[in-house]
């Protein structure tokens, strides 16, 4: 069962939303637009407000039925192991060529199936770096730093474990923007 639920979830990560509404509603494969990721910010910059706020919502609940797979199919399994293999998907999706997004809308929301609150919290801190910055790319890496401190703060030991495991990986999937944010050439919001 457990092997069937780590399946599912790499499954479901792999639906790749940010393909399906650019090409089913522009007619658009916003893999050969902008940063050619299956995500969020790059449909926000391509298709606009409308098509990036779909593909980042469903993105985010890919991670949220991914997560709550071991209490549909009712057994022991932890939620945020649950959700790894849907964050893998994401990025490295089945159904795109393994080539996806970068991890931050679907592992926000395993969270926010583990932990509605401190999900809130992240998105404040998410929005208000946002707001200083206007790098969608910082704001992530720095919410994700925040779950590992909460982590730390409510003794979660795999919380801590998971989501530094997530941090490490989306330093890694960010390390271009990294080098443009330091090059002061990393494209910021307009819209915030």
């Amino acid at each position: 069962m457990i092997l069937l639920i780590l399946v599912l979830s790499y499954i479901i990560g792999s639906v790749p939303f940010a393909l399906i509404v650019g090409k089913w509603k522009y007619g658009i494969d916003i893999r050969e637009h902008g940063s050619g990721n299956l995500g969020g910010t790059n449909t926000f910059r391509i298709l606009g407000k409308k098509a990036g706020f779909i593909v980042t919502i469903s993105d985010i609940l890919k991670g949220t039925l991914a997560a709550s797979l071991p209490l549909l199919l009712n057994t022991d399994l932890h939620v945020l192991l649950a959700g790894i293999p849907a964050v893998i998907g994401h990025c490295y999706p089945l159904f795109a060529r393994f080539k996806g997004g970068k991890a931050v809308a679907t592992s926000a929301g395993i969270l926010l199936f583990y932990a509605p609150l401190m999900f809130l919290l992240l998105i404040a801190v998410f929005f208000m770096v946002l707001y200083l910055t206007k790098y969608v790319s910082l704001s992530s890496l720095v919410a994700c730093m925040a779950a590992v401190l909460y982590g730390i703060v409510v003794h979660d030991i795999l919380l801590i474990t998971v989501m530094s495991a997530f941090l490490l990986f989306l330093l890694y999937r960010h390390r271009a923007n990294i080098g443009r944010i330091i090059a002061k050439t990393e494209p910021k919001i307009k819209w915030l």
